[in-house]
This record gives C-alpha cells, sequence and structure tokens, in this order.
C-alpha cells in the first residue's frame, strides 16, 4: 500500500496567545473531554486561540467503531449525572458566546443519551441566556422521539454528519446508515431548526457521489454544509485515498451555495464545529 505524503496546505496552525492555555486549565479543572482533543482534531490550536472548544459530553468512549475516528471505542462508563451543570458551568467561565457540543454514541443506554443531552442544553440555557448553542447529535438509530428530546430545547442549530457518500457508508461507518442520517437531518428541518451536515473527502468519492449526497441534503432541507480533508487520525484508521487540493474544496464550495446551501465551509482543515460561530444566522 502506498502511503502518500502530506501536501504543505496541510500545516496545522500553533496556538499564538494565552487563551490557548486558559481554555485548557478550564477544561481539565472542570474534568471535562473534548472531541478536539479525543478526535485529534488538526484545527485544536486556531479555535482554542479563539477561546472555542468542542466540548464533548456522555463520556469519550464510544460504542460504535467507525474506521475514521479516534475516539476510544469500547464499554463506557456510567453517564456522569454532574456533567449538565458541569458543562454549563464550563461555558460560563468560558464567556462562551457560542457552544458546540457533541458525544459519542451511546448505545448503550435505554434511550442512547438523548435526556442527558437535552439537560445540559437546558442548564446551559439556565446560565448562559445569551450563549447559542449548536448540537452535533448521533444518529439515535433514527429514533424521531429521541431525536425531539433534544429539539424540544430549541438549540440555534442541531448537527448531524453523514460524513462520506452513500456508497462508502458501510464500509467507513459501523451502524449508522447513509437514509437514517439524511431523516435526522430531515426531523430537524421540519422542525424549524437551522439543520447541519458535513462530509469528509479522500475516502474514495467520486466527484458525482459528492454532488449526489448535496442534492441529498438539499432535498432534506439542511441548511449548512462542512466539506474537509479525511486525515488519518491513527495506524488503526482507514488510510487516506487522496489528498484534495484547496482549489477543489473551493469549486465545491461554489457549487454547493449554487445548489441552495445557506452557508458552506469547505477547505481541508474544516472540521464540522470550524468556524461554528458563523453558522448562527438567521432567516434561513
Amino acid at each position: 500500500m502506498n502511503i502518500q505524503r502530506k501536501p504543505d496546505w496541510l500545516k496545522i496552525k500553533l496556538p499564538q496567545n494565552d487563551n490557548f492555555a486558559i481554555v485548557q486549565q478550564t477544561l481539565k479543572n472542570l474534568q471535562l473531554n473534548t472531541i478536539c482533543v479525543s478526535g485529534k482534531c488538526p484545527n485544536m490550536g486556531e479555535c482554542w486561540d479563539r477561546g472555542t472548544a468542542t466540548l464533548m459530553i456522555l463520556g469519550n468512549i464510544c460504542t460504535r467503531a467507525c474506521k475514521f475516528c479516534a475516539v476510544e471505542t469500547g464499554k463506557p462508563n456510567t453517564p456522569d449525572q454532574d456533567e449538565p451543570l458541569k458543562i454549563a458551568r464550563a461555558v460560563k467561565a468560558l464567556n462562551l458566546k457560542h457552544c458546540v457540543l457533541t458525544s459519542v454514541d451511546r448505545d448503550d443506554l435505554y434511550d442512547k443519551g438523548a435526556s442527558h443531552w437535552a439537560a445540559v442544553v437546558e442548564n446551559i440555557k439556565k446560565l448562559s441566556p445569551t450563549t447559542t448553542i449548536e448540537t452535533l447529535i448521533p444518529d439515535f438509530d433514527g429514533d424521531t422521539e429521541l431525536i425531539n428530546k433534544i429539539i424540544s430545547q430549541r438549540p440555534e442549530v442541531i448537527s448531524h454528519n453523514l460524513e462520506t457518500v452513500k456508497r462508502l457508508t458501510p464500509f467507513i461507518r459501523t451502524r449508522a446508515k447513509y437514509d437514517t442520517s439524511l431523516n435526522v437531518i430531515k426531523t430537524i428541518s421540519d422542525a424549524n431548526i437551522i439543520s447541519k451536515s458535513g462530509i469528509m473527502l479522500g475516502l474514495g468519492e467520486t466527484e458525482t457521489e459528492i454532488l449526489q449526497t448535496m442534492d441529498s441534503l438539499i432535498e432534506v432541507n439542511c441548511k449548512i454544509f462542512t466539506i474537509g480533508q479525511y486525515l488519518q487520525p491513527t495506524q488503526q484508521n482507514i488510510p487516506v485515498s487522496q489528498y484534495i487540493s484547496p482549489e477543489t474544496f473551493e469549486r465545491y464550495k461554489n457549487i454547493a451555495l449554487e445548489k441552495g446551501f445557506a452557508h458552506v465551509e469547505s477547505s481541508p482543515l474544516v472540521r464540522s464545529s470550524y468556524h461554528a460561530e458563523k453558522h448562527v444566522v438567521t432567516n434561513l
């Protein structure tokens, strides 16, 4: 197998000021997880510099083993019942104008963690009523009743990632199904909440499949779309098939906007929550 060399445009930005250390220490003091660390995100330095972080709830062990993801797989611990308040206090301590939440999959729980999700959003709204919230949720196996638990708390944005094109979904994601994910996004859109999704490039998809994926998301009224380069986080994850040029990402951005997305982030280092504070827009 040929191992492709990373191109120069994938150089990671290093922290430039004290905000990085402040965010790092606050999260450590409150014993909170982030997808920034668990997922080995390449933008951690830049985002923490801006005083933003994506908080990960329900532990840092996932019940699924998707081939692209660096988060540990196994038997998770019992959810921390104090976490909703801890998260809310962290958001207040960091003085966040916008907060992004995500979680591991918790297929081991009776409601897959939906009630815990709702409690976290509720606590943030109580302590920081002016903070806007994005929830990057699992698929909850497509159970609309569970998805509605988060919808009922009315976060400003609810995101759920397709991750890849339909053909590759069975090989890249475990348990998750392409059509199930589309139905999750449709449920969000139908509730008049800003819906958001994203995919990674470089897994072996074709341009035709990328454009078909855009069309699938437009059909369910997805408003925000992110496109980034897949980077192999560990040797245990699936290797990169191809590195996509910044020019190609820019072309896909223009195509996506022409197709009707309200906001598109598309470049090699884009991840779902990259510049997420810009995604809270009105009149979508």
